[in-house]
């Protein structure tokens, strides 16, 4: 008898029973919900839409939420990346959106710029998705950083708005719009604090029906237009009128969607990861081509501009269900709701001061990724420093003053009126300028004040033995170390350099990292005091006063060494700049002594990194006198 196996596809791949896909789905519409509605929203109370039109946007943009994600997670041809990704209206495009609508207008006659634009900018991802790896270089954290934090910021003001009652009336001196607004965010705070998991990732919704439930048992929430409301109803195409067509309307969201593309190539190999299955450039061109095409089918079925939505891919983290199916169940299920009107003016009769307190929430949030984004750039680099400073200062420039845009010809005010849109396109055109156009020097690595400095490009044209004579100060004694970092060449940037001194060192032979560790003097020695082992030596024992011991002390650190010795055959090698005094570096050796050989061995060589680390920092800081002290005056070290 011949036995047959079945292959068991991917989890990616697995169809779940109906009712788990249920489930399932309805977690991921649940988590997603909130950040789904909050944008046509936020959109309708700025450019002055009526709760009619606000009704029909809500469902609008549930129902094509739907296609989007069944796109996306199922896929057909090249097109959608069949990964359990959720797709959302992006919120990088709710300003320019707003700037774009009420240049041209507000009201309606503004909704359809803003569809006009949308369906040209998700044509033009649709078309550029197999060539965006070649663009993408055109978009490292500086760019996306500065752009995702000030999107966080320049619309925390439209966050604050409702949080005062919102509309043309705002009422900022009302203490109930205040309670309701600081009681709404006080409830994302501490389910927040209180909870972990799926009811953490509900937070702002939890906050808005509990906030919305106060005012409507207080009379301040209102909800006639749902008994007035249909039980079905279709979005039908071009339901407000045929979109219009503006040149500057467009380049803004085509901006918009170039860096959403950055968003989603971080989202897709994010999901690969947690999904164990692996991603590569042609899955990166179907996630852009289905974000395209539902952006194209948001325009002309009354919606905005796709992206896949990071909160879910968080989701699929917490709850291990890998199957793409899931999210195209939920892709089913926001369909359904998409089709009932009843739904939506349920949505839309949120007050806006419950609103603005959620609001204020998940846009600080987004600054905070915006944070984290840019602590991988290099700030010695100044040059990273001028773009980010130069692209958050003239956002914030016209966020705060929107009048400025008035001193624009007409076709440039989409543009200035817009802190997100004039931000994004200040971020990209001066990391071109800066990293693309013309000689790149690189940061300064080398070198004090009044003397030249060594940069980094100069740093990848050294001979071996140059390159060892700069920095060979790192480690103690005529170490081959450094020589082994310098085969690591080239180097992008200074945290490359720095990492090749680190991995030179673990990687070298025991016999060659044992002759480096007896290069390190004794703690608080004459020989250190006096300088015959170094100014370095000197300078990371001065830290914690081991250049001056009085008698007693000398004797105890002496005492310790020897027994150090003759335990391990190697001196006591501690980074004395990261120790908290001389009582602790005494107590820390004397536990050392308890240790394996092995044990030792390994402690000595990541003290010996941390000590090289700081002697690193000394040479760049001196080579960058202005940022040093920049960065001292802020703390930040």
């Amino acid at each position: 008898m011949r036995g047959s196996t079945t292959r068991r596809p991917h989890p990616v791949d697995e169809m779940l029973p109906v009712g788990k896909l249920a489930v399932y789905g309805f977690q991921h519409v649940l988590a997603f919900y909130a950040g789904a509605v909050i944008v046509p929203i936020l959109l309708a109370g700025a450019i002055g839409l009526s709760e009619r039109d606000l009704i029909h946007l809500i469902n609008a943009d549930l129902f094509t939420c739907g296609i989007a994600s069944i796109i996306q997670s199922v896929g057909f041809w090249k097109i959608g990346v069949r990964l359990p990704l959720l797709q959302g209206v992006t919120f990088t495009a709710v300003s320019p959106m707003i700037a774009i609508g009420l240049a041209a207008g507000g009201g309606t006659d503004g909704l359809l710029v803003i569809y006009g634009a949308v369906i040209v900018a998700g044509l033009v991802t649709f078309f550029i998705a197999p060539v965006f790896g070649k663009l993408i270089r055109f978009f490292p954290p500086v760019v996306t950083g500065s752009v995702i934090t000030i999107i966080g910021i320049a619309l925390l003001p439209v966050a604050a708005l409702d949080a005062v009652g919102g509309g043309s009336d705002p009422q900022p001196t009302d203490p109930r719009n205040l309670a309701y607004a600081l009681g709404t965010l006080a409830v994302i705070v501490l389910i927040q604090r209180v909870f972990r998991g799926f009811m953490a990732t509900v937070a702002v919704l939890i906050g808005l029906v509990l906030g919305t439930l106060v005012a409507w048992l207080l009379g301040d929430a209102h909800f006639d237009s749902v008994a007035d409301s249909d039980w079905f109803g279709v979005t039908t195409p071009f339901w407000f009128g045929w979109p219009q067509f503006s040149l500057a309307a467009i380049i803004s969201m085509i901006v918009v969607m170039l860096i959403t593309a950055v968003e989603t190539t971080g989202d897709v190999f994010a999901t690969g990861e947690i999904v164990d299955k692996r991603v590569g450039s042609e899955d990166v061109a179907r996630a852009l081509r289905a974000d395209g095409l539902a952006t194209t089918i948001g325009g002309v079925f009354n919606s905005f501009p796709y992206t896949c939505f990071a909160e879910n891919v968080g989701l699929v983290r917490l709850t291990r269900v890998k199957s793409r199916y899931v999210v195209a169940a939920a892709g089913v299920i926001m369909i359904l709701i998409g089709l009932v009107p009843k739904a939506g003016a349920i949505v839309a009769g949120i007050p806006h001061p419950v609103l603005g307190g959620a609001a204020l929430a998940m846009f600080a949030t987004v600054a905070v990724v915006g944070f984290q984004t840019l602590s991988r750039v290099d700030f010695h680099d100044h040059r990273n420093v001028v773009i980010v400073a130069s692209s958050i200062g003239l956002a914030l420039f016209v966020t705060v003053q929107p009048d400025v845009a008035k001193a624009v010809p007409e076709w440039a005010q989409i543009i200035f009126g817009s802190g997100i849109t004039l931000g994004s396109i200040t971020a990209i055109l001066l990391n071109i300028v800066f990293h693309h156009i013309g000689k790149d020097f690189g940061p300064a690595v080398a070198g004090a004040p009044g003397e030249p400095t060594v940069r980094l490009d100069q740093v990848n044209k050294m001979s071996r033995e140059e390159f060892v004579e700069t920095f060979g100060r790192l480690f103690q004694g005529d170490s081959p170390i450094v020589a082994r970092a310098y085969d690591r060449r080239p180097f992008t940037d200074i945290n490359a350099l720095r990492a090749a001194f680190q991995e030179a060192l673990f990687a070298a032979p025991d016999t060659e990292q044992r002759a480096l560790m007896q290069a390190y003097p004794d703690l608080g020695c004459d020989a250190v005091a006096d300088g015959t082992t170094g100014e370095d030596s000197r300078r990371d024992q001065a830290s914690a006063g081991l250049i001056h011991l009085d008698e007693e002390s000398r004797t105890e650190f002496a005492r310790l060494a020897s027994a150090y010795r003759e335990r391990f055959g190697i001196p006591l090698i501690v980074c004395v700049r990261d120790a908290a005094g001389r009582e602790a570096l005494l107590h820390e050796g004397l536990r050392r002594l308890e240790n394996s050989p092995t044990q030792e061995h390994a402690a000595a060589l990541i003290e010996i990194a941390k000590i090289a680390n700081h002697r690193f920092s000394d040479l760049v800081a001196e080579a960058n006198p202005i940022m040093t002290a920049r960065t001292r005056a802020f703390g930040t070290h």
